[in-house]
């Protein structure tokens, strides 16, 4: 054995390794005795904490940072399948992740169709709308007091209007294709982004304003200039956080009405045919978009705040 594999070794079969498959024994003969079924759910779970403990003490590095959720997640998928194999927990109630992948795979050209409708469409035409005017309108109240005092309780106040009862408002007002989709969606993310870029705005320090204005700079040069690259932290917060409730609002404005597509559109109507497979397939391409949207504003945010302290490694 090589001197690098040694320390590998004892870090992976030391005592501690030994402990913790020796209690993992006890609990898996008590759980044999108690219920058969809880045995391969139990080893499943206890070797995987086991391993993700191991590579989690490992030094850091990007394979080990990914590996612990990317195990973590497929423990939860395994004991899922298990839980639903060994108590025939029926498919109405929970269907099998094999279930659900059968079904996604087959429906690829509907599930298509969903995602255009509620997240090119609706979702993301929102999001580009309500996340622009929010932008230009953070712009008007930082220049104008006026505005900073009469605008932002008004913004507090349609922010905390619940969206199940502004939802079928804007539904019967922009009719019930994608454009109504995209209304609720500019409502919800409008205020968000609108505190955020205020905040953002005011970050500058007064020696840093102060230093523009003996630069006889006018407030446009001082705002391109210092602040908006000062508030960019704060702007792509609000985006990152925009990411999300655009695709809910999107989702939650198809239960009041939609054409026959569209993601909550189809959840709604499968849930009423018990067609519960094709409701996890619809969330599960839900989750992977907003994931997705949610990782390119990261990715766009570090690129552009590369020089901010919370970028740097």
């Amino acid at each position: 054995m090589t001197d690098q594999a040694v320390p590998f070794a004892k870090g992976w079969l030391g005592p501690g390794s030994v402990k913790f498959f020796g209690a993992l024994a006890v609990v898996l003969v008590v759980a044999l005795v108690l219920s058969p079924g809880l045995l391969p759910l139990l080893a499943v779970w206890g070797f995987s904490w086991w391993l993700n403990a191991r590579i989690a003490a490992l030094p850091k590095s990007r394979a080990t940072k990914l590996a612990v959720p990317v195990i973590f997640g497929l423990t939860i998928l395994v004991l899922w399948q298990l839980v639903v194999r060994i108590y025939d927990v029926p498919g109405v109630i929970l269907p099998a992740p094999t279930d659900i992948w059968a079904r996604l795979t087959a429906e690829v050209p509907t599930l298509w169709e969903d995602f255009v409708q509620t997240f090119v469409k609706g979702a993301l035409s929102g999001y580009v709308m309500g996340c622009a005017a929010a932008f230009v309108t953070a712009v008007l109240i930082d220049r104008s007091p006026f505005l900073q005092k009469g605008l932002l309780p008004v913004g507090n106040f349609i922010a905390a209007l619940p969206i199940i009862g502004t939802a079928p408002i804007l539904v019967m007002w922009f009719g019930f294709d994608w454009e109504s989709k995209a209304a609720v969606v500019v409502v919800m993310v409008f205020f968000p982004m609108l505190v955020n870029t205020v905040a953002g705005l005011s970050a500058t320090e007064s020696m840093q304003r102060d230093l523009m204005k003996t630069y006889a700079a006018s407030y446009w040069q001082t705002l391109f200039r210092l602040r908006l690259p000062a508030a960019m932290p704060f702007v792509f917060n609000g985006l990152k956080i925009c990411t999300t409730l655009a695709l809910i609002g999107a989702i939650v404005a198809e239960f009041f009405g939609s054409p026959i597509k569209g993601m909550g559109f189809r959840i709604s109507t499968e849930v009423g045919r018990l067609g519960l497979d094709m409701v996890w397939a619809e969330i599960t391409v839900a989750a992977l978009a907003g994931s997705a949207f949610y990782g390119a504003v990261a990715v766009a945010e570090r690129a552009v705040t590369f020089w901010h302290p919370s970028q740097r490694k």
